[in-house]
């Protein structure tokens, strides 16, 4: 057991690194900036992977698919942070990405360890989810050997779900049990066994990559600016108009225009733009262009 654990990088202890109890906070700090500044480096190693899984989830969303991330402790609640910010940037609904944690709702404010060495409950977890063939899976482990997260992956496989895992160990156990595997070599931590530090930020940052990746391969954005967005609070609803301005190269009032008659519907309002047309027709040629302004 011992030796399965000490062969895994973000298991072990990197003496080249001085006792921070010894140092200044500044020292601390710089330390872990140099730490951090190898982690890009590290993903961009293992783009090509992050590349296919985006293909393939535009495919499964295509057909009406779901993606679900799976994870325990940091990697389970960087998997929430990812899903709960789809619908208000995307206009997703809730249900399009989700978001599995070991150990439940509870886990995400409190940390549960224990919950993620339980291998078959992963598997009912996405079973009462309503998991199925067609939907995508991401199993989210930094050491890549989370029972939890394994379970889950091989529960996909055996029900005809894609199975992803990210993870951030060079050949990690999770690799025979995922159709495509991101495995991030981040190395040791600054703080020994420390996963939200390194492999956490290495995370987000894929997780980031495969669902704008993957929303982008839908059109839910055009020339870079979010035209999906729900403009549900001040600064959104401004941000919305200045969108508007931006896409159909329009001043800010005749964007606020085309807002109010599309409805409050940024997309519709920049179609209306674009075609010269009425907001009913806006809606009906972005319908046939599957919501996608590029293609109007």
């Amino acid at each position: 057991m011992d030796q399965e654990w000490t062969s895994l990088q973000t298991e072990s202890w990197n003496q080249t690194i001085p006792d921070l109890g010894t140092l200044t906070s500044l020292e601390i700090v710089r330390i872990m900036n140099a730490a951090d500044a190898t982690v890009a480096p590290a993903v961009e190693a293992v783009l090509p992977e992050i590349a296919q899984a985006i293909d393939v989830t535009v495919e499964r969303f295509r057909e009406g698919g779901r993606l679900f991330y799976v994870g325990a402790g940091t990697s389970g609640r960087l998997g929430i942070l990812d899903a709960a910010e789809c619908p208000p940037t995307f206009n997703t609904p809730p249900e399009m990405v989700q978001a599995v944690i070991a150990g439940g709702t509870e886990a995400i404010f409190r940390a549960r360890e224990g919950a993620e060495d339980n291998r078959v409950q992963a598997g009912a977890d996405l079973e009462a989810l309503g998991v199925e063939a067609g939907d995508v899976v991401v199993g989210i482990s930094a050491s890549g050997s989370t029972p939890y997260v394994m379970g889950a992956l091989q529960w996909a496989k055996a029900h005809g779900v894609l199975a992803i895992s990210v993870s951030c160990n060079p050949n990690p156990d999770v690799a025979p049990m995922s159709d495509i595997t991101i495995a991030i070599n981040t190395g040791p931590e600054v703080l020994m066994g420390s996963t939200r530090l390194k492999a956490g930020t290495a995370q987000k940052m894929v997780l980031n990559m495969l669902s704008t990746g993957s929303m982008v391969g839908l059109g839910k954005t055009y020339r870079n600016l979010m035209v999906d967005m729900r403009p549900t609070n001040r600064k959104l609803k401004a941000r919305s108009v200045r969108i508007v301005a931006l896409a159909a190269d329009v001043g800010l009032d005749q964007a606020r225009q085309l807002l109010e008659a599309g409805g409050g519907d940024t997309k519709v309002a920049i179609a209306m733009a674009l075609l010269g047309t009425t907001a009913q027709e806006a809606r009906a040629r972005l319908k046939s262009s599957g919501g996608q302004l590029g293609r109007l």
